[in-house]
């Protein structure tokens, strides 16, 4: 990884993420010497412009950045870290520097949810449901997929909310499961609806087009 440090007199902007909530929590500026010690500590380091000196974040109030990554931009003048944060980010106690709290959504767990699901499929563990629903194949998977659907119906229409969101969630996981089997992904779902979304998506010119009655 190249990094111009001349641009701006030896620093680097560094923008700092959540890594799991993909939250921005601060912004630092880096030497070449703040980066070297970022990557041999894995704990965020940076150069303090007022004290002139090194900083590692969390060093006096333990709330530390433990590094997970860190890029490059297209100008190579800025960097990306990527990290798990321990403890509020600011000085002042809160989870960011612009006051936010740094939650993540509830959403971003479908997508590690899917990770894990493929790697199940990849490595076959023993005792595991999941590896038992590859080895039964697609057919029963997708039976499984109905027999959710099913009982998540009848818990909308005859039983309690508590009971649906429990239903719906056996739903989805089955659903997941048959996404990885045919090497599709959630995200490709999300894509799907996202391009429905857009006012000029032509529904029948989409139906014709898959049915194969288009010339």
């Amino acid at each position: 990884m190249t990094i111009d440090f001349e641009k701006m007199n030896g620093l680097v902007p560094a923008i700092i993420q959540d890594a799991n909530t993909k939250n921005v929590l601060m912004l630092g500026f880096m030497n070449e010497l703040a980066y070297q010690k970022t990557l041999q500590t894995k704990h965020v380091t940076f150069w303090s412009r007022t004290r002139q000196t090194l900083w590692t974040k969390g060093e006096t109030s333990g709330n530390y950045l433990e590094l997970v990554s860190m890029q490059v931009d297209c100008d190579n003048d800025t960097l990306l870290v990527k990290v798990h944060p321990i403890g509020p980010t600011c000085h002042k106690g809160t989870d960011t520097c612009w006051g936010e709290e740094n939650n993540a959504s509830p959403l971003l767990f479908l997508s590690e949810l899917q990770d894990f699901i493929n790697k199940r499929k990849e490595e076959m563990p023993e005792g595991s449901y999941t590896t038992k629903l590859f080895k039964e194949g697609i057919n029963k998977i997708a039976q499984k997929v109905g027999e959710e659907a099913l009982e998540t119906v009848i818990e909308a229409t005859n039983g309690t909310n508590d009971h649906l969101v429990y239903e719906a969630s056996d739903l989805i996981y089955h659903l997941l499961v048959m996404l990885a089997e045919k090497n599709l992904r959630i995200e490709d779902v999300a894509a799907e609806l996202q391009k429905r979304h857009d006012p000029n998506w032509d529904k029948n010119r989409r139906e014709a087009k898959a049915a194969g009655t288009m010339k």
